[in-house]
């Protein structure tokens, strides 16, 4: 699979390095350099921060991509989520690239993961993969297993609007609350 990263900050670079394992062919640009290459990719993640969609939109035509939304929504001053409850960043996404494919994923993972090997405490990093495309859902989870995520079908892609503030309060845990990036969001099924 060709897969393009857009976002060269530590979750882009992470992702690349992960991706770079594997049998996937994939590069990464920053969303100031020249975006035409991307157009040769079948994936392509935004390693980008909440609301560059519609720029990137002009930029570079993401129609009949899967284009993979991993941003949350963030206040600049880390207080609250901008959006959520009636919508999502990953539905704004899909609302700005029409004719792509969107889906959530990986943005409950603190980008420190990418250099070791996706797991805490002996057991795999959990992401969670939502979209409105089945095979779509289905292609992002492989690409996630692909790299040692346990990749989780959360549901349809408005399912992010749940999926943004866990990300939100993985931050919180992590940075606010002094417990590190270390830690990882579980669902844990009963014995």
């Amino acid at each position: 699979m060709n897969i393009a990263i857009i976002g060269t900050g530590n979750i882009g670079k992470g992702l690349l390095a992960a991706l770079s394992r594997t049998t996937h062919t994939v590069s990464a640009y920053g969303s100031a350099d020249d975006l035409s290459p991307v157009a040769a990719a079948e994936v392509v993640i935004l390693a980008t921060p909440y609301g560059v969609a519609g720029d990137l939109a002009q930029q570079v035509d993401l129609a009949g991509k899967i284009v993979v939304d991993l941003s949350n929504p963030i206040t600049a001053d880390f207080g609250g989520l901008q959006i959520g409850h009636d919508t999502s960043a990953a539905e704004e996404t899909a609302a700005a690239l029409p004719g792509a494919t969107v889906v959530k994923a990986f943005n409950t993972v603190f980008a420190q993961h990418y250099a070791g090997d996706l797991t805490v405490n002996g057991q795999p990093i959990q992401t969670f993969v939502a979209s409105d495309d089945a095979e779509a859902a289905a292609i992002v989870r492989d690409i996630a297993t692909a790299i040692g995520f346990e990749a989780v079908d959360a549901g349809p892609l408005k399912n992010a609007r749940y999926l943004e503030p866990l990300g939100y309060m993985n931050i919180q845990l992590g940075y606010m609350l002094g417990r590190g990036t270390g830690i990882a969001p579980r669902w844990q099924a009963a014995a």
